[in-house]
């Protein structure tokens, strides 16, 4: 296991975003986390943004519990399913310390007006390296 660059991970999502969203959030995210020193497979079957949480944790990361998350931190990873009607692979985005971005950079956690409007289940992830 890793450590956690969450700057360095931040730095690089700021400067890779797009003006919009390229529906490539979930390589995005996984090529934030790289830089920052964290290794997610691109393994086909999970790349999905909805299936990052397992992908997190065995890295390191903590689920949040619902009080943690309104105050969110630079690194933290929100994992949000899809909503009928939407993209069915979901949405994965991080915290930079000042905004969420993932392939772009966001006005909120949502990502836009179908997840706001919906609010589909989500959970955010921290790091917290190595338990004992």
């Amino acid at each position: 296991m890793s450590d956690f660059d969450d700057a360095t991970a931040a730095d690089w999502l700021n400067g890779h975003a797009f003006a919009t969203s390229n529906q490539a959030c979930a390589t995005h995210v996984r090529l934030a986390l790289h830089a920052g020193g964290i290794d997610i497979p691109a393994v086909p079957a999970r790349r999905d943004a909805k299936n990052y949480g397992s992908l997190l944790i065995e890295q390191g990361f903590v689920e949040l519990s619902p009080a943690e998350q309104i105050l969110p931190a630079r690194g933290d990873v929100a994992v949000i399913q899809p909503y009928a009607g939407g993209n069915p692979a979901g949405h994965v985005t991080m915290y930079t310390g000042q905004q969420w971005v993932s392939d772009f950079r966001q006005t909120d956690m949502w990502s836009g007006p179908g997840y706001r409007t919906h609010k589909p289940p989500f959970k955010v992830y921290r790091w917290r390296g190595a338990q004992p």
